[in-house]
């Protein structure tokens, strides 16, 4: 037997208009066509699928069980239909996103906010790219996403740019370094330097400034979340460099001080890596505005404060 889904379709319709002219109307066919097609199956079959002299039509033991699939089975393939009407159009699909910027969740969450309420049918996650290798990762489509401050040239890959940041350097009010217009790599010897946990490399403080002068701090306390290195700092239990988007509640505080890393301050950039299939897509594409805008309209707010 050579079991088609047009043969369910057809069971299903017949049962609930009960009559070929009705259902031969829904499937938009003729109705000798649908009394054609009913025939050829029950031949395969070798048994009759419905009563026809009782009205309206009513199913046979054998035409129940295949109403029975008919019931299981067409929602399951109408619902791939739709998820693939809808990847078709752009209104569907999956953002996974991986983060290697320990601090960025403090203004990505406002931005998948604004995302979720335009595309609620796209399946959105994050995942902190810090624990594993996250742009291979994109290129292996395991994540659709990579927030990075360091592009890399893979093939398949492109880097979108986000928007640039200013690594600040935070201290208590009371702070002997609060009294200098700006920070220098030899400030911080003798310093207890307070950092996400993260590999140097991926921190600005040591790949922007120690690293290339050279200089080690007198020890690292890695904390996890930014509150906590805001109370530490507070404290006075020591200093750290976080990016200006994290800072900017705290900047007029009279508990802080934030100062310029060098006299001229040190500029970085934001990118957001996709793969080049993927860079097209309607909700990519919204994303990424959403991404290079929401961030700049906080620092255009902390400079207005």
């Amino acid at each position: 037997m050579h079991l088609e889904f047009r043969h369910l379709r057809t069971i299903r319709a017949i049962s609930d208009c009960g009559g070929l002219a009705r259902a031969a109307e829904r499937l938009n066919i003729t109705q000798s066509a649908l009394s054609h097609q009913v025939k050829n199956l029950e031949e395969q079959i070798g048994m009759e699928l419905f009563v026809r002299r009782s009205k309206p039509m009513t199913l046979s033991a054998a035409g129940q069980r295949l109403l029975r699939l008919a019931n299981e089975v067409l929602p399951q393939i109408e619902a791939v239909e739709m998820d693939f009407a809808g990847l078709k159009t752009g209104r569907t699909g999956r953002l996974h996103i991986a983060i290697e910027c320990h601090a960025c969740f403090e203004w990505l969450f406002p931005v998948l906010e604004q995302f979720r309420r335009a595309w609620p049918d796209v399946d959105v996650d994050i995942r902190p790219g810090l624990q594993f290798q996250a742009l291979p990762a994109l290129q292996k489509e395991e994540v659709d996403l990579v927030v990075s401050s360091d592009p890399s040239n893979l093939p398949g890959v492109e880097f979108a740019p986000l928007f640039d940041y200013e690594p600040v350097f935070l201290a208590s009010s009371v702070h002997p370094l609060a009294s200098k217009p700006f920070i220098q790599a030899e400030d911080f010897v003798g310093e207890t330097l307070i950092t996400y946990p993260v590999e140097r490399p991926r921190l600005d403080v040591f790949s922007q400034l120690l690293t290339p002068a050279g200089v080690e701090p007198a020890a690292i306390r890695q904390v996890e979340l930014t509150a906590v290195i805001l109370l530490l700092v507070a404290s006075n239990r020591g200093v750290a460099v976080l990016p200006d988007w994290v800072v900017r509640e705290v900047r007029y505080n009279s508990d802080y001080v934030t100062r310029p890393l060098t006299e001229h301050g040190i500029t970085r950039r934001l990118y957001a890596a996709v793969r080049e299939t993927d860079a097209t897509k309607p909700f990519m594409a919204n994303v990424l505005r959403l991404m290079r805008t929401e961030p700049l309209k906080l620092q255009r707010a902390n400079v207005k404060a």
